[in-house]
């Protein structure tokens, strides 16, 4: 069940025992066929390779003990992964003097990818796995075969994996290209990158509410609390890591929008449609969310109770379709006993 931090938790974080989908959820259809699933390494490497499924179990394999802690603040403790360690593949096709990164390449159809130092990779317990708490992954976990990097927030932990480059210079990521932090440590939490508008444009933001000039771009890190949207059509904005606290919302139309790991304590809400937004890890202790529409949303680590914090307004609160199983332990409790769930 989560609980309150302890000290073996990076910042905000909090224990949860289930294992929240984050992301997406499933592989382009190539990932399981796994008579022609190749797993391929080139790039900055003496002897390029390819392995089959079947090649890639024949390794050398590990049984290990890592963390998952979620840029999401879930972390799940005292995983045992099975797989088989970088240390062996990189032995396999011997990295030349040059490589210095390490970019891991998804079966899916964006073809999600992500890097790491190759000082990370060597010497930081990563590995490639299949198979976690003597169980096989699930697809939407990332079976086959996925990323396991247990010193950087779980986004850097590529499911599917088809293809790995050893390079020399440093390719920004799929999620990194959408304002995670390319690092990605998570005990200097660092989560996003920095705000990408200057304090001009915010306070126009403020103002107008007009947020189509940005209709196509993510905004990042913006201070927004306390600002007056209410019945505004917010439809697909992307908010990530903003502080809405204290906004008034109500009647808004928020249909399609991300606001994954936002600020929304004290918001009004009331009445505004939230559905099929992504809203993870969002925060709505204290906000007002009477008769608000939250169907088909992505709910994975939201928060709408916590201790020494008043909880959000509830009352008529539309769920149906949301994805409420991601929700972790104390939050679904709270929503049973509010009679929403």
């Amino acid at each position: 069940m989560s609980g309150n931090a302890s000290p073996i938790l990076p910042p905000r974080q909090q224990v949860t025992q289930k294992f929240p989908i984050v992301g997406e959820r499933e592989p382009d259809a190539a990932a399981l066929d796994l008579k022609r699933w190749r797993l391929t390494v080139s790039g900055e490497v003496e002897q390029p390779q390819g392995w089959t499924y079947d090649a890639v179990q024949q390794l050398p394999q590990v049984e290990v003990t890592h963390d998952i802690h979620c840029v999401t603040r879930w972390s799940r403790l005292g995983c045992r992964w099975r797989g088989v360690a970088f240390e062996t593949i990189a032995a396999q096709v011997r990295p030349t003097a040059k490589a210095r990164f390490v970019q891991f390449i998804a079966y899916s159809a964006r073809q999600h990818d992500s890097t790491l130092p190759l000082d990370i990779c060597q010497h930081g317990g990563v590995l490639l796995a299949w198979a976690m708490d003597g169980q096989p992954l699930s697809v939407a976990h990332g079976y086959p075969l996925r990323v396991v990097a247990p010193t950087r927030y779980f986004y850097k932990s590529v499911k599917w994996v088809r293809e790995i480059r050893f390079l020399e210079t440093d390719i920004i990521g799929f999620w990194e290209r959408g304002g995670y932090h390319n690092n990605g440590d998570f005990w200097q939490e660092e989560r996003y990158v920095s705000g990408n508008l200057n304090a001009d444009r915010i306070e126009r933001l403020r103002r107008s509410g007009n947020f189509r000039p940005y209709r196509e771009q993510v905004l990042l890190s913006l201070d927004l609390s306390g600002a007056h949207f209410a019945g505004l059509d917010l439809s697909g904005v992307q908010l990530k890591h903003c502080t809405l606290a204290g906004c008034q919302l109500q009647g808004a139309n928020l249909r399609g929008a991300n606001l994954t790991n936002s600020d929304l304590r004290h918001a009004n809400l009331q009445g505004a449609d939230l559905s099929e937004a992504d809203l993870e890890g969002a925060l709505f202790m204290g906000a007002d969310l009477r008769h608000c529409s939250l169907r088909d949303a992505r709910l994975a680590a939201a928060e709408f109770c916590r201790d020494g914090e008043p909880s959000a307004q509830v009352e008529g609160l539309d769920l149906r379709g949301a994805m409420t199983e991601d929700l972790l332990e104390d939050q679904y409790r709270f929503l049973r006993q509010q009679g929403v769930l």
